[in-house]
């Protein structure tokens, strides 16, 4: 990311309503945008997640999230994928923010180029 969008885009932890309309001024775009931006960021990490999660749960042998019985599989996967939304709603492990950031820095780029 350029210094220019760093200084101009604040972390998306710090992304509130107030800052929204902020960053929105600077970037000529509408707060929604920007608030859609972040949960695009939220649900790429959750994504991110489920999948490493998914592979981490793969070869659980017997146990309370292992064995054999038919809908073993099924069961364990919706398991995981909700895991992987409570660590994403909780804050994840902070590939939501970067990934925001660089969204939001990629429209300002592209505000830039157009005008």
């Amino acid at each position: 990311m350029t210094p220019l969008a760093t200084m101009l885009v604040p972390a998306a932890a710090d992304l509130t309503n107030e800052t929204l309309d902020q960053v929105s001024s600077l970037l000529g775009k509408k707060s929604d945008k920007l608030a859609k931006a972040k949960k695009n960021g939220e649900d790429f990490e959750q994504v991110f997640l489920n999948t490493m999660m998914q592979s981490m749960f793969k070869d659980v042998g017997d146990g309370p999230l292992g064995g054999k019985t038919p809908g073993a599989d099924t069961w364990r996967s919706m398991l995981v994928e909700e895991m992987s939304k409570s660590v994403a709603k909780a804050g994840g492990i902070g590939l939501a923010d970067h990934v925001t950031r660089e969204l939001l820095a990629q429209q300002q780029i592209n505000a830039k180029a157009g005008s």
